[in-house]
């Protein structure tokens, strides 16, 4: 038989502190409810506030320098909730006020207070907005990273076979890792489906958006016979205007090369003819997504061959403020007859960052051939 462990606190210890007044119902509060950890931490910063403020009006300024308190409002806004917060600013502010009358306000300084009073503003904000969340400290920082990677790992399309090649390039607005873009994609056996969305807005101000869009339109790829109707009756039965969505679907048969375009609202797709060395934009099209109960599209189709690409791309590759969206298609089948005879994966990285300098826009294009 295993022994149990010893106890922390001895049973003769443990029987002396019962009788001290007041010290059970204490310690039940202290590690009783879902508040405790704030509870308990929100003691240690006020005790260590109030120490710091007797510690610079008694000992010196030097060691223990006012300007500590910086740090644990910074602490304080991380990682307390609002009320708690509140509280911990009450005891900065009665350290500073007993700085102030120990040893002058000039020992303070205006700067120091200003410093001080700007910091508290801005804990009191990241307090405020954690707390809508329902998270502290950095954990909605790792939720918002842990969603990142899975829409990265969502917009990449599944390994396809040797004689076929495949390249996605998705650039967000301002850098930011969260977009109005996004890919979604499968594979089963031979066949193959993509679907390349765009939603109104850009940057982080469409990411939220594109992150529930993104995997409602990844169930149900694959699993609905029309994907564009599919997704078009739900983004109909959604309250709210929240803006358009565009989309264009592929179904391509790796096969034999067969493919399948239904397009709503998306930019044409174009094709890459190894035979001519000519670009021929697809017939495909259709009302953008969540606009009308019942979507029509005119699917396009055709056979890739040897040598032949599909790129399907989103508007901000060739919408450009005051140029005609014609214009914009011109000229990105000019700078792909540049840069793609190079290399296709490697061009593809090229084309974007050419079509996407000087002008600031979500950017996605994906790129299938057939060597």
């Amino acid at each position: 038989m295993k022994s149990r462990p010893a106890p922390l606190i001895p049973p003769r210890l443990r029987a002396l502190l019962v009788k001290v007044p007041g010290l059970v119902p204490v310690v039940r509060f202290l590690r009783r409810g879902p508040l405790a950890r704030d509870r308990n931490l929100l003691i240690t910063l006020g005790v260590l506030t109030l120490l710091i403020g007797a510690l610079a009006a008694r000992v010196s300024t030097e060691w223990f320098s006012p300007s500590l308190l910086i740090l644990v409002t910074l602490v304080g806004g991380l990682q307390l909730r609002l009320r708690s917060l509140a509280v911990l600013l009450m005891c900065v502010l009665a350290s500073l006020a007993y700085v102030g009358a120990v040893l002058g306000v000039h020992r303070i300084g205006l700067g120091l207070m200003v410093t001080i009073g700007f910091t508290a503003v801005l804990a009191a904000l990241m307090a405020r907005t954690r707390g809508k969340l329902g998270v502290q400290g950095l954990r909605g920082d790792a939720m918002l990273l842990e969603l990142r990677d899975r829409l990265k790992s969502q917009s990449e399309l599944p390994p396809l076979p040797k004689d076929w090649g495949a390249k996605v390039v998705l650039k967000q607005a301002g850098g930011s890792s969260f977009g109005g873009d996004f890919l979604v994609s499968m594979r089963d056996g031979d066949q193959v489906e993509l679907a390349l969305v765009d939603v109104s807005g850009k940057g982080v101000d469409a990411g939220t958006r594109a992150l529930l869009l993104s995997g409602t339109f990844g169930g149900l790829l694959g699993s609905v016979d029309d994907f564009l109707q599919a997704s078009n009756a739900y983004l109909h039965r959604q309250r709210g205007d929240e803006g358009f969505v565009t989309a264009v679907h592929l179904r391509l048969d790796l096969a034999t090369g067969e493919y399948t375009i239904t397009s709503a609202g998306h930019p044409p797709v174009v094709k890459l003819d190894a035979g001519t060395g000519n670009w021929e934009i697809a017939s495909a099209k259709g009302v953008v997504l969540g606009v009308v109960p019942d979507l029509h599209c005119e699917p396009d189709s055709g056979v890739l061959r040897k040598g032949d690409a599909l790129l399907l791309y989103t508007d901000g590759l060739i919408e450009q403020p005051g140029r005609d969206i014609d214009a914009g298609l011109d000229r990105l089948l000019g700078e792909a007859d540049r840069l793609l005879p190079k290399g296709f994966r490697d061009g593809a990285r090229a084309l974007v960052n050419s079509m996407a300098s000087g002008h600031n826009d979500d950017c996605a294009l994906v790129l299938i051939w057939r060597p």
